[in-house]
């Protein structure tokens, strides 16, 4: 498997670690077009998301906390 293949496997293991979220597969040659600073940059941003949406959500478990006390 050389890199881009690898990049292409990380991207749609990433799609699919989210709970709730239908099995995503992607056909690889849709991406084969991309270079790889490309590919790294849509995996930089799928774990920036995916960063943002667990602070938001313990955020709101901060609140509900505070608001059941």
């Amino acid at each position: 498997m050389n890199k881009k293949e690898e990049l292409i496997n990380d991207i749609q293991n990433l799609l699919n670690s989210y709970d709730g979220i239908h099995k995503t597969s992607i056909n690889s040659s849709l991406l084969e077009f991309m270079d790889e600073a490309t590919l790294i940059s849509i995996i930089d941003s799928l774990l920036t998301q995916k960063e943002n949406s667990k602070e938001s959500n313990i955020e709101w478990l901060e609140k509900f906390k505070k608001n059941n006390n």
